[in-house]
């Protein structure tokens, strides 16, 4: 079978990297795609320039290469409503339609789909003004969460400390610092509790779990410093137990893809719900309608099934048909390196060199933002550049792999935390 992957972060390049594992591709079985890819995507697929903004465009390469398959990495896509073009012209696609994938593509949607179908989460108010939310500000106590509605690349949200700090974000957000995305902002009741990442695909009917993951979204040690796409993460999440993740699956999980196909509008795809863990079980805090990176990243390196399958059964509604994925019982985690600036002006044309070194003691390196040069040589091209990710039989063994890897790269106008899964490190040490 034919693929065709679109995207061209970290998480394009794992899901590449498992995708060329599948049966459907693997030894001339077919072929995988790429647009538009990177140096890391092309070990792995063929890179080809498409316009994912053009449905018909991309429908009709899909026509002329036979493409059995389209998995959508990033969520602008589909919010975009991809998926519904290529679906009408017969193609199978991973990924929601336009109408599911409200449910990263805005912020008040998915609150009110929450209030209808009683799924734990904060409290909130949707304001469309600064004057509104201003107002609303009354209902709440510091510190306050403030969240622009639409899609801000991982980085819309705000936590104020304090009254001030909250109206001048506010502010801030409403003339235009997140864009389209902070039209609308959602003022939310701060949660208690430690944050963790909870993975399920489903076809609209059947929802199967796919793993756990602790992201590191700060940009500082400590977790200090602004919001960023994420620096860090690693996979399974223990603090997220059997229980609670049952209570997630049957409180959270399931209500969601049910409202949904209740509402007309079934869910097909991947699922990443980011939970609070509160006193009072897991709520919800968003979802993403796509894999997060770099939570792939680390999924990716554990998953021992075959990912092709599990998506195409996802795209032709047969995932009920499907055993529950299997994962190593290993600890994966992976390191991002960024470039110098990140997250707000990063340092792009910085020379990146031995990956293979790095690469030799077992650990894989996934291509963020990464482009080639003349000559071969490789260079940062754009805010996280790299994704470092390691095994271990703990947190802190597949750490120390992670970082031994890292301290081989050659990439001097980049940099990384040095504290990812720092606090399952502090729980295994006792």
């Amino acid at each position: 079978m034919n693929i065709l992957l679109l995207g061209s972060g970290g998480r394009e390049h794992a899901l590449s990297w498992k995708l060329a594992q599948s049966r459907l591709v693997a030894d001339g079985a077919g072929t995988l795609f790429a647009a538009p890819g990177n140096p890391g995507i092309a070990e792995h697929a063929e890179s080809v320039k498409l316009d994912v903004t053009d449905h018909a465009q991309v429908a009709a390469f899909c026509a002329d290469k036979g493409i059995g398959l389209v998995v959508v990495g990033p969520e602008a896509p589909l919010v975009d409503g991809l998926a519904d073009s290529l679906r009408a012209e017969g193609v199978a696609v991973f990924g929601p339609s336009r109408a599911a994938a409200q449910l990263e593509g805005s912020k008040g949607f998915t609150k009110d789909l929450c209030e209808r179908a009683g799924i734990p989460t904060a409290g909130y108010v949707r304001t469309t003004s600064l004057e509104q939310a201003l107002s609303a500000l009354d209902r709440f106590a510091a510190p306050y969460v403030l969240k622009a509605d639409g899609l801000a690349a991982g980085k819309g949200v705000v936590i104020a400390e304090n009254r001030a700090d909250a109206e001048a974000a506010l502010a801030d957000m409403f003339d235009g610092r997140f864009g389209e995305a902070g039209a609308e902002v959602v003022i939310e009741e701060f949660m208690e509790g430690e944050e963790v990442s909870f993975f399920a695909i489903t076809d609209g009917a059947t929802i199967l779990a796919f793993g756990s993951a602790q992201d590191h979204k700060r940009v500082g040690e400590g977790d200090t410093g602004p919001n960023t796409g994420g620096m860090g993460a690693y996979s399974p999440a223990p603090v997220l137990t059997p229980e609670l993740r049952a209570q997630a699956m049957q409180r959270i999980i399931a209500p969601t893809v049910h409202t949904l196909a209740e509402d007309g509008t079934p869910y097909s795809g991947v699922l990443y719900a980011g939970l609070m863990l509160t006193e009072d079980g897991p709520k919800l805090v968003e979802y993403n309608c796509r894999f997060g990176d770099p939570e792939c990243q680390v999924l990716m390196m554990r998953l021992q099934a075959d990912l092709g399958d599990y998506m195409l059964a996802c795209a032709e509604s047969s995932l009920a048909q499907m055993e529950r994925p299997r994962f190593a019982k290993k600890t994966a985690l992976t390191v991002v390196m960024a470039a110098n600036g990140y997250p707000d002006t990063p340092e792009k044309g910085g020379q990146i060199g031995q990956l293979a070194e790095a690469e030799a003691h077992g650990a894989k390196i996934f291509h963020a933002g990464t482009k080639a040069a003349d000559g071969g040589v490789l260079m940062a091209n754009g805010g996280r550049v790299l994704t470092v990710t390691a095994l271990g039989e703990t947190v802190q063994e597949a750490q120390q792999e992670a970082y031994r890897a890292v301290d081989l790269i050659d990439f001097p106008s980049g940099f990384c935390r040095r504290d990812i899964g720092w606090r399952e490190v502090e729980r295994e040490q006792g």
